[in-house]
């Protein structure tokens, strides 16, 4: 068996394996992981990756889980075009500086947003209060500030003159809120830009591909009864 990956691309870590493995033209087959129907929490994906997340790799007898690694491992596997993972020392360790950054900060605010904005009231019928809305809206707008003045500043992409991993891993965190309906690009020019770069440079048709789930989620029907009782642990222990 060739390389396999488990993916959902409601996910925004699974959007950027899947942009990442087509873009470079890396063969996988595709496993779909329905997160809204809790497949991720079967028994039978506990084979697979017993932390019951996706992403997840299988190349033969040998299993991956974690979204970063399974980048790492797939630049580091086929040969891809230096620039998403460069040998430069400096420069790879300015994707390394993003990829650590993004997990505690933009990718939580971008998470948070899409549940308490869509996830919670539409999808799985809990009210969210106008509060905690706020808050989470208020951290969000904090982390992309950053994002643009640490990380973005005045280049073209967020680690030099190339796409990298980073810009990647950024642009399918970002596209969380843009889902939810979060007017994330509007009052920022400067992210707008760098946004047209990195649709330019996977290709546009690609970029619409991973995100048409996403960008649909406002028209989710409503959980099962059920669906909503198994999935409710999970989701309140991921948007912590």
């Amino acid at each position: 068996m060739g390389l396999e990956l488990y993916l959902d691309l409601l996910s925004q870590p699974c959007r950027a394996v899947y942009i990442f493995a087509k873009k470079n033209g890396i063969p996988f087959e595709l496993r779909i992981v329905d997160l809204i129907k809790g497949q991720h929490l079967s028994d039978a994906f506990a084979q697979v990756n017993p932390l019951k997340k996706v992403p997840a790799l299988k190349d033969g007898d040998f299993t991956l889980t974690e979204s970063v690694a399974i980048l790492l491992y797939l630049t580091r596997k086929y040969k891809v075009p230096d620039y998403w993972y460069p040998q430069d020392l400096q420069a790879r360790a300015r994707v390394d500086e993003y990829l650590a950054w993004q997990h505690t900060t933009l990718r939580r605010s971008c998470l948070r947003a899409l549940w308490h904005k869509v996830m919670f009231p539409v999808f799985l019928g809990e009210p969210v209060s106008p509060q905690t809305l706020a808050a989470t809206l208020a951290e969000l707008d904090v982390n992309l500030q950053l994002l643009e003045d640490k990380f973005l500043q005045n280049k073209a992409f967020l680690t030099g003159p190339h796409i990298s991993l980073a810009d990647l891993v950024a642009i399918t965190e970002l596209m969380h809120p843009v889902g939810a309906g979060c007017q994330v690009f509007e009052s920022r020019p400067k992210l707008a830009t760098w946004r047209q770069r990195v649709e330019a440079a996977v290709g546009e048709d690609l970029f619409r591909e991973a995100h048409e789930v996403i960008l649909k989620a406002k028209d989710f029907p409503p959980a099962d009864p059920t669906i909503k009782q198994r999935l409710m642990p999970w989701v309140l222990a991921m948007i912590q």
